[in-house]
């Protein structure tokens, strides 16, 4: 299949892995921001083709892992009530919050539903009048255009009875973080190429100047990510602190113009909480005030709820890369994916999940 194939060539894979170890001299860690990319070098077994001197650390790359619990509270409440109809991408269903998740209201008879869309919560609230529609926006840069998309075109409508429930957050202020912690082990990255298509790369310079960093935007495949170890171990190896764009296939260098603009019109910075992690300033995107009347939470009345992270779960170490899923004494005993204690062993692109799924042993 074309740009998949070529990109899990098993000829190219080891090639790469050759000539990794012939460029590293001495011990590396680079850090993986996407947790697809996490997914993809556990599934394929990437890391142990690595030298050992290099160490893959795996970020806070996974929305919905660091979409914070009381986040999911507020949810919880909003689509319990009965004038509701929420609407949501699949894997938030299933999150914990601290009392209970999305599945369970609607197992309870709360009206919630799967879209593919935001704008099929937008169809849904144009044919539902009677009905408030509350959509689930959660996720990084990537899916924040088609979220500011949906409100933009509410608006332009005239619905009353749309509204959002903001989660948005950003990718470079949580690299910042990362970077800032006391126990940083951080070398290097390979950012996350699907972000990058929407923000292009001028975001990542100024990390790299000041953190003298390498930051490598990589794709998801084999290939693609030995190519952005390679180009990163390069990089570190000769002194060098730049952003490189391995996946010029889809990112340009100013990314997606009309994307950015229309996330410009409706969504502006602010600070946001990360679940396990705490609160980052100007790390996530909240309406902007000529659209205050689509923000869910001052609808609703639930901008108070707060809640505690579970005590046994070690989610926030995760993300930041302080620890591994296996270092968890609840991982695969008292956590796992049918009964999780955290978002990252519910998420398709959660760390937890993935070493659930090919290196539980």
């Amino acid at each position: 299949m074309k740009f998949l194939d070529e990109y899990r060539d098993a000829d190219t894979v080891r090639r790469l892995a050759d000539a990794i170890a012939q460029a590293t001299t001495r011990p590396w860690s680079i850090m993986e921001i996407c947790g697809g990319q996490t997914h993809a070098i556990l599934r394929f077994g990437l890391d142990e083709m690595l030298p050992r001197a290099i160490t893959l650390i795996h970020g806070p790359g996974c929305p919905v892992c660091v979409t914070p619990i009381e986040m999911i509270d507020k949810a919880v409440a909003v689509a319990g009530r009965p004038e509701v109809t929420f609407c949501s991408f699949g894997d938030m269903l299933r999150v914990p919050g601290s009392q209970k998740d999305l599945l369970t209201v609607k197992s309870e008879g709360g009206d919630v539903r799967t879209v593919y869309s935001p704008m099929d919560a937008v169809a849904l609230a144009e044919r539902c009048p009677d009905r408030q529609i509350v959509f689930f926006a959660v996720g990084f840069e990537t899916t924040a255009p088609a979220n500011a998309m949906a409100v933009a075109e509410a608006a332009r409508r005239g619905l009353t009875n749309f509204s959002l429930l903001v989660s948005h957050v950003l990718v470079p202020p949580a690299m910042r973080a990362v970077l800032d912690a006391p126990a940083n082990r951080v070398q290097g990255f390979l950012a996350a190429g699907h972000v990058c298509t929407i923000t292009g790369l001028e975001e990542y310079r100024p990390i790299a100047e000041r953190y003298r960093v390498p930051i490598v935007v990589t794709g998801f495949e084999p290939v693609d990510i030995l190519q952005g170890v390679l180009m990163c171990v390069r990089q570190l190896e000769s002194g060098r602190f730049e952003v490189e764009n391995q996946y010029a296939r889809t990112v340009r260098p100013e990314g997606n113009l009309a994307a950015l603009r229309q996330m410009a019109d409706v969504f502006q910075v602010v600070s946001r909480k990360w679940r396990g992690i705490g609160e980052i300033p100007a790390s996530g995107l909240g309406l902007r005030p000529e659209f205050e009347r689509f923000d869910a939470e001052r609808r609703f009345q639930v901008e108070t709820i707060t809640a505690d992270e579970p005590a046994e779960c070690i989610a926030g170490e995760i993300l930041q890369g302080h620890r591994r899923p296996n270092d968890c004494p609840a991982f695969g005993v008292r956590c796992t994916p049918s009964h999780p204690l955290g978002a990252p062993m519910v998420s398709s692109e959660g760390a937890c999940a993935a070493y659930f799924r090919y290196r539980r042993q």
